[in-house]
C-alpha cells in the first residue's frame, strides 16, 4: 500500500517528466534502427521511472545466474555507446530532479530514487526490472 502512495506522489511531483525523457530516448533509438537494442531498454526503464517504488532494477546476471548478450562483453560495449550518446543526458536529468527533491524533507525518498535512476541511466544494458517482493 505504501508503494502505491509513494508512486502516486512520485508521478505528481515530477516522475512523469523523466519517464517521458526515457520514452523520448526510446523513440529516437527506434527511429534510428541502429538503436533498436537500446529502444526496448529505454521503454522498460521509462516504465520503471514512472512507477519506481515496489520494483528494483538489477543486473540480469543476478536473475538468471549466467551471462547473456547484454551482461557480457557486448553489453559493456553497448553501455559505453549508450553513455556517450544518451546516458549522461538522462543521468543529468535525474540528478537535477534529485536536487530539486532534496529541498524538502518529504522529497528525500524521491531524491534517493532519482539518484538510483541516474546510476541506471549511465549503464542500462544488461539491467532488468523486477518486483521487490520477488527478490526475497
Amino acid at each position: 500500500m505504501i508503494s502505491v502512495v509513494l508512486n502516486l506522489l512520485w508521478v505528481v511531483l515530477g516522475g512523469l517528466p523523466m519517464a517521458l525523457a526515457w520514452w523520448l530516448a526510446a523513440l529516437i533509438c527506434a527511429i534510428t534502427i541502429v538503436g533498436l537494442p537500446w529502444a526496448r531498454s529505454c521503454w522498460v526503464l521509462g516504465l520503471f521511472s514512472l512507477w519506481p517504488f515496489g520494483s528494483e532494477a538489477i543486473n540480469r546476471r543476478q536473475v538468471r545466474g549466467q551471462d547473456d548478450l547484454g551482461t557480457g562483453p557486448l553489453g559493456l560495449i553497448g553501455n559505453v555507446i549508450w553513455f556517450l550518446v544518451a546516458g549522461w543526458w538522462l543521468a543529468l536529468g535525474h540528478l537535477s530532479s534529485a536536487l530539486a527533491c532534496f529541498v524538502t524533507i518529504i522529497g528525500i525518498p524521491f531524491g534517493i530514487q532519482h539518484i538510483k535512476l541516474a546510476l541506471i541511466a549511465l549503464a542500462p544494458v544488461g539491467m532488468t526490472v523486477v518486483k521487490s517482493n520477488d527478490l526475497d
